[in-house]
């Protein structure tokens, strides 16, 4: 099965080089990296290039202009740029650790799309971790746990791994809670309701657009809580001025039957 992993950045080149040492470290290799950077200058182009000479992994980079906050568009252009049966998604200021994408891949099920969770670091331990370069993707349970009683993360829970299950499909149409910092589905899958919604722009709510659609589309919610965290490194609170905004578009589209993107990933084949 061929695999893609789809990492969306901007400027935050020190987040973003945390997180590719994470994908260094992966149980498995056999997957390609795709960057897809919503208009970072060069100092991230550098970064890039840099690690695409000693992956050993395929690594691309695929940018935007920047025109603001285009996450639903980066990920659409990335998505086009690849021919991957199965893709997962994450952030560049999200660090996975060893079995990121060898877990998601266990868990991955035709029908379904799976939504894993996060462990949010504190903004004096993230700065710590990206000064120092502090390798967490390798940090064990222990570590993790003492981090947990520093208060320098916020919860410990999610290292609790569980095997697969029924259980994981209990709520097959919930959209709720879900990030695309940490998720996964089948490219059909995600073609066959063109993708990510570029109409969605500036911070806020289009994972929970994308999510909404594929399960209408008949694709189930399958939970990878408690098998696949990710660490999520501190970051200031994005521009929320397009919010409710982008709230209208997903009143939209609660009240209708449509699946497909209005602005979707057509628009970059």
């Amino acid at each position: 099965m061929r695999t893609a992993v789809i990492v969306t950045t901007y400027n935050r080149p020190d987040a973003l080089a945390a997180a590719l040492d994470g994908f260094l470290r992966q149980d498995t290799r056999d997957f390609e990296l795709i960057v897809a950077d919503d208009g970072s200058t060069n100092d991230t182009r550098q970064l890039i290039a840099g690690y695409m000479a000693r992956t050993p992994f395929a690594l691309r980079h695929v940018w935007q202009e920047d025109r603001g906050f285009r996450a639903a568009a980066a990920r659409n252009r990335a998505l086009a740029a690849c021919d991957a049966d199965y893709v997962i998604f994450s952030d560049g200021d999200c660090v996975p650790p060893a079995h990121f994408v060898s877990r998601h891949l266990a868990l991955a099920e035709h029908g379904c799309f799976l939504s894993g969770n996060r462990i949010l670091l504190s903004e004096s331990f993230t700065a710590h971790v990206l000064r120092r370069q502090v390798p967490i993707h390798e940090w064990g349970t222990l570590r993790w746990l003492a981090a947990w009683a520093r208060r320098d993360v916020n919860r410990a829970l999610p290292l609790l791994v569980l095997p697969d299950g029924d259980f994981r499909k209990r709520s097959p149409a919930q959209w709720e809670g879900v990030k695309t910092c940490n998720f996964s589905a089948w490219r059909a899958d995600l073609t066959g309701i063109n993708g990510f919604d570029d109409s969605f722009s500036g911070w806020g709510l289009e994972d929970s657009d994308v999510v909404i659609r594929l399960i209408r589309a008949g694709i189930a919610h399958k939970s990878a809580r408690f098998a696949v965290p990710v660490f999520h490194l501190w970051h200031r609170e994005n521009d929320r001025s397009r919010l409710a905004e982008n709230r209208c578009r997903l009143e939209e589209i609660l009240s209708s039957q449509r699946t497909k993107a209005a602005v979707g990933i057509d628009q970059h084949s």
